[in-house]
């Protein structure tokens, strides 16, 4: 099983993100589940959303606590919560952030990638300057980053499940899976892999 939970604040679109994903994983022919934690639940606010992945029909119904991938659609919430929390080793992180992943200082056990969904979103009007709305876009690169799920499975998804801006948010996300920023990464997650093959992400 694959875990993946995504740390954001409210008005991001990671709970959408989430059932996005996890349609797209459908899609693909595997199961997959989704659901979101609230805190205090207001725009800005910390928010949790939760994919889980399997070949075979999932059972499990807890919060995700030990995840193998995390995605952060705010970077501030580096540094004022504890998102790191029961990540695997040799987890992935993708952070929606201008700067380097060399910025964060994240532990060598992980590994990193960065792409600024920010201003992806904003380019394609999604959201506001001040609040971006950024979840189709980190869908793109978590694509690219994790090999998790094809983007082909992601633009369907996409084009299925937001209301509004269909064709922007699926160029939000072809724009990401285009530009993430990351180093090699052990591929340790895709069915049938070597636990040491590395797969390079361009």
């Amino acid at each position: 099983m694959i875990e993946i939970r995504m740390h954001g604040r409210g008005g991001q679109g990671g709970v959408i993100a989430a059932k996005i994903l996890a349609s797209a994983i459908f899609k693909e022919g595997r199961f997959a589940q989704s659901f979101p934690s609230f805190g205090v639940e207001r725009r800005g606010a910390p928010v949790l959303a939760f994919t889980r992945v399997d070949d075979k029909p999932i059972r499990l119904r807890t919060a995700i606590y030990e995840p193998d991938h995390l995605i952060i659609l705010d970077a501030t919430l580096i540094k004022s919560t504890n998102v790191f929390s029961g990540l695997k080793k040799g987890g992935t992180i993708l952070v929606n952030a201008s700067t380097p992943a060399s910025v964060f200082n994240f532990p060598e056990e992980y590994a990193p990638a960065i792409v600024d969904a920010a201003s992806i979103a904003a380019r394609h009007g999604l959201g506001t300057r001040s609040m971006p709305i950024v979840n189709t876009a980190i869908l793109g690169a978590f694509a690219k980053f994790s090999g998790v799920v094809g983007i082909d499975a992601i633009l369907e998804a996409i084009r299925e499940g937001v209301p509004i801006k269909q064709e922007e948010n699926a160029a939000a996300a072809l724009d990401a899976y285009e530009e993430v920023e990351a180093a090699p990464i052990y591929d340790i997650h895709r069915p049938g892999s070597d636990e040491n093959e590395i797969v390079t992400v361009n």
